[in-house]
C-alpha cells in the first residue's frame, strides 16, 4: 500500500485568494462610502450657501423696496408741504391785494397839491377873514398845479369865487355826491368849467394870490353844499378817507 500523502498548499492558497478578495471588496466598500458621504456634504453645503444668498438677496430686495417706499413718503409730503406754503404765500399776497384796493377803493382821495406847507387852519382866528377860516390853506408857489381831490362834476368855476364872493378870487367846486363838495380858491388859472366831469388827481388850475390872499396859496374846503358857510373840517374828512395831510 501506498502511503496517503495530503498538501495543504493549495488549499491555503486558495484561502488566501478569498482573503484578498473580500479584503479588497471591504476597501472598495470603505472608500465608496467615504465618497459618498464627501459627495452628500457638499451637496448639503451647497445647498445652505444657496438658501443663505437667496435670503439675503430677498432682505436686499425688500429693504430697497422699503427705502423706496420712504423715499416716495418724504416727497409727498415735501410736496404737500410745498403746496400748502404757496397756498398760504398766495392767500397772504391776495389778502394784501384785496386790502390794497379797498384802501385805494375807500380812499380815491388825495391832497389837492404836492410839496406843499400847511399854513392856516380850520376855524383859525384871523384878521383876513370876517368870520373863521373855513378851509385848510396849503402854501406853494404860484403856478403850483391844483388836482381834484377826487372825482366828480364841476359845479362852479371862474372868478368872483365862482360865485362865493371876490374874497375867494379864481375858484372852482366840485360835486362828489353824498353831499360832498370840494372847493379850490385863489387860483391863478381855472381848466375847466361848469358841468365837466373830472377824475381823482386830474388837474383843474393852477394856484396863485387873486382874492383877499396875503401870499401864494390854495386855499381848500370839505363843504356839504356847493355854497359858503357849509364847511367842514378838510384835514379830518381826508384822513377819514386815508389820506396823510
Amino acid at each position: 500500500m501506498f502511503e496517503r500523502v495530503t498538501s495543504r498548499f493549495p488549499r491555503t492558497s486558495a484561502t488566501r485568494t478569498r482573503a484578498a478578495v473580500l479584503a479588497a471588496g471591504l476597501g472598495t466598500s470603505v472608500v465608496l462610502g467615504a465618497g459618498v458621504a464627501a459627495a452628500v456634504d457638499t451637496t448639503a453645503a451647497s445647498g445652505a450657501a444657496g438658501a443663505v444668498q437667496a435670503q439675503a438677496a430677498a432682505q436686499s430686495k425688500a429693504a430697497e423696496a422699503q427705502a423706496k417706499a420712504v423715499q416716495a413718503q418724504a416727497a409727498k409730503a415735501q410736496k404737500a408741504a410745498e403746496a400748502k406754503k404757496a397756498a398760504a404765500a398766495k392767500a397772504v399776497q391776495a389778502k394784501k391785494a384785496a386790502k390794497a384796493a379797498a384802501k385805494k377803493k375807500a380812499a380815491s382821495w388825495i391832497d389837492p397839491v404836492k410839496s406843499y406847507k400847511l399854513s392856516a387852519s380850520f376855524a383859525q382866528n384871523g384878521g383876513m377873514w370876517a368870520h373863521k377860516h373855513s378851509g385848510q390853506d396849503y402854501a406853494v408857489p404860484t403856478g403850483t398845479p391844483v388836482m381834484a381831490a377826487h372825482g366828480g362834476t364841476v359845479v362852479k368855476a371862474g372868478g368872483n369865487g365862482a360865485g362865493d364872493g371876490p374874497a375867494y378870487g379864481n375858484a372852482v367846486v366840485i360835486k362828489h355826491g353824498n353831499k360832498t363838495y370840494s372847493q379850490y380858491a385863489h387860483l391863478s388859472s381855472v381848466n375847466v368849467k361848469v358841468g365837466q366831469v373830472v377824475k381823482t388827481g386830474q388837474k383843474i388850475a393852477l394856484s396863485g394870490n387873486t382874492g383877499n390872499s396875503s401870499g401864494p396859496h390854495l386855499h381848500f374846503e370839505i363843504r356839504t353844499t356847493p355854497n359858503y358857510g357849509s364847511a367842514v373840517n378838510p384835514v379830518t374828512f381826508l384822513k377819514s378817507k386815508g389820506v396823510t395831510v
